[in-house]
């Protein structure tokens, strides 16, 4: 098998051994197991085996099953749009605002629409963090406004242009049924209906955000899981600095 071409693997490379698991609308019995395993027959698994099942209320039940697929992936065919610039320590995000920038910036963030999840919002703003990783309250040079959550795109807009910010948080966990598109899609679009795109350096966050779809909505940045602060405000400073040199290049 050429080295550029892989399966999954369990026991031995490219066997392409997985696992996976759902939950079906049927009762936890020789009949569930059954249609756990034609289910995973239609998703083209190979030899399915139900290792795991229980109840979890009446009609419905869950399954962990075991087989095999045939597919396998070409790693050169794969892109993937990342951040560019490198993360910094916090120290050195404080220094690089105290050498490019003659006041505190400002960062305004919040969870829109309908969700009420801040979790991800206080991780990367309020002042402890996450994971011993400080939040922007705690940076020189940073004041970092946190909304909270449900806070309407009309409202965060508002609150922005009032707090004169330079960047602009949103954290996004609620995704069923692609809420989180519509609710980033809305306000791109508002932002460009009041004529203030160009105003903020405007980036999401969440456990389903990549850079490659904050771009493809119009953002500035996107940052999954396992990103801190020190990862959004490296990106930010950055950006808040190229946009100031392109600026003064205007004039």
């Amino acid at each position: 098998m050429h080295k550029k071409l892989i399966r999954p693997y369990g026991d031995t490379m490219n066997d392409g051994k997985v696992q996976m698991s759902f939950s079906l609308p049927v009762p936890c019995n020789a009949f569930g197991e059954e249609a756990a395993k034609q289910m995973a027959l239609k998703m083209g698994l190979h030899d399915p085996a139900v290792v795991h099942s229980e109840a979890l209320s009446d009609g419905f039940s869950y399954y962990i099953l075991y087989g095999t697929v045939e597919h396998q992936i070409n790693l050169d065919q794969i892109s993937v749009v990342e951040v560019e610039n490198k993360s910094m320590s916090k120290e050195e995000i404080e220094q690089f605002i105290d050498e490019n920038f003659s006041e505190p910036l400002v960062f305004i963030g919040a969870s829109t629409g309908t969700d009420a999840h801040t979790v991800g919002i206080d991780a990367i703003m309020n002042m402890k963090g996450y994971n011993g990783n400080y939040g922007l309250e705690r940076y020189k040079g940073i004041n970092a406004i946190n909304l909270g959550g449900q806070v309407e795109n009309e409202t965060l807009l508002e609150k922005a242009i009032e707090a004169k910010a330079d960047v602009i948080l949103i954290s996004q966990t609620v995704t069923q049924k692609d809420v989180h598109i519509q609710n980033l899609t809305s306000f791109i679009e508002l932002l460009e209906a009041e004529d203030k795109r160009d105003q903020f350096i405007v980036i999401i966050g969440g456990a389903r955000i990549n850079h490659g779809l904050a771009k493809e909505l119009g953002y500035d940045a996107g940052f999954g899981s396992k990103k801190y602060a020190f990862d959004v405000a490296s990106f930010a400073v950055h950006a808040l600095k190229e946009k100031h040199i392109k600026a003064k290049h205007n004039q």
